[in-house]
């Protein structure tokens, strides 16, 4: 696997354009940003299409209150990784995760969010 530091202006523009919208919790404009047979992993549940990333979008962590600090960028072969740093009140306070950002063509086709 080749793994390479990047500077967050080399990301490919859907994922910007994802992480932008999502930090204003832009659903729509978020949900623009992936192919229509896009699928999002986070916290254990998979999401498939339009209407359930839509869901996600503007649901997830909609019961916490928190900080998200983006931490560094990385390109590991076809994935776009971007870190970020949360502190808040949800269930351990703190965590670093990983986004992952697999694009078909232009779009986003699978984002995985984890734990770094």
């Amino acid at each position: 696997m080749t793994t390479s530091r990047i500077d967050l202006d080399q990301l490919p523009a859907a994922v910007r354009d994802y992480l932008a919208a999502h930090a204003a919790h832009d659903t729509e404009t978020a949900l623009r940003a992936f192919t229509p047979t896009a699928v999002v992993v986070d916290d254990g549940h998979t999401y498939r299409a339009p209407d359930e990333i839509r869901r996600f979008l503007s649901e997830a962590g909609s019961e916490y209150t928190y900080t998200t600090e983006l931490t560094g960028a990385r390109h590991e072969d076809a994935v776009w990784v971007v870190t970020h740093h949360l502190e808040g009140d949800f269930p351990g306070g703190v965590v670093d995760l990983d986004y992952r950002f697999t694009l078909d063509g232009e779009l986003v086709a699978e984002l995985v969010i984890a734990p770094s």
